[in-house]
């Protein structure tokens, strides 16, 4: 499984951000990497790590040229440049990460219309009972005890297993813009679907609830 988003997947706010973070104020181009951004990213940590080394170059040179000059056996020479190409090379990488960071920022601020276009989400109304009724058909496997809410129980053979199925099942609710209640108990895994802005279900549960089946 993978550890960012399950390919074929649409980048979502939260992944958005954390690439961002990452490519900000940490390591420029990791980010980017995990954005699934693959050529971009390893330019940029490339980059980055060049520069790094160039610093390290440059600080145990100003090191050894220190206490050197304490000995007196050590002549002085200018090693600055090492410094200031390590810095452009970072520089570089960050500003680079920075375009990439504006990217993933607007794919993930389409990927709400995109996401819906692709599950064919119907706008937010609460179904009928009559409606209601043939949507239940569609999803065996949950229960309601109500008009609010549909529920289903997922048994997986381990906790592990539950973890990655939750992870899974968490990108697809991002990516659809339409989130869960979730509980987890061991291996046993609980989710709740409602429209809490329609005040009980639409036909967006319903159209979720199918894609975990899926799973």
């Amino acid at each position: 499984m993978k550890r960012f988003s399950p390919r074929g997947l649409p980048l979502s706010r939260a992944q958005a951000r954390n690439a961002i973070l990452l490519n900000l104020l940490a390591t420029p181009g990791l980010g980017s990497l995990l954005g699934r951004r693959w050529i971009a990213g390893g330019g940029q940590l490339l980059l980055a790590i060049a520069g790094f080394v160039l610093f390290l170059v440059w600080f145990i040179k100003e090191m050894a040229q220190f206490y050197g000059q304490i000995s007196g056996t050590v002549p002085v020479q200018p090693v600055g440049k090492f410094l200031a190409a390590g810095l452009i090379l970072f520089g570089l990488a960050w500003t680079w990460s920075a375009v990439t960071s504006l990217s993933l920022l607007r794919e993930a601020a389409s990927g709400k219309e995109q996401a819906l276009k692709n599950s064919g989400a119907p706008p937010v109304q609460k179904l009928d009972p009559t409606s209601l009724a043939t949507a239940l058909k569609t999803v065996p496997h949950w229960t309601s005890s109500s008009d609010t809410a549909i529920v289903r129980v997922f048994q997986l053979k381990t906790f592990s297993a539950a973890i990655q199925f939750v992870s899974t099942a968490a990108a697809l609710a991002e990516a659809a813009w339409h989130h869960p209640d979730i509980e987890i108990r061991g291996s046993q895994v609980t989710l709740t679907l409602t429209t809490h802005d329609a005040g009980g279900l639409t036909a967006r549960d319903f159209a979720l609830a199918r894609q975990f089946d899926a799973l």
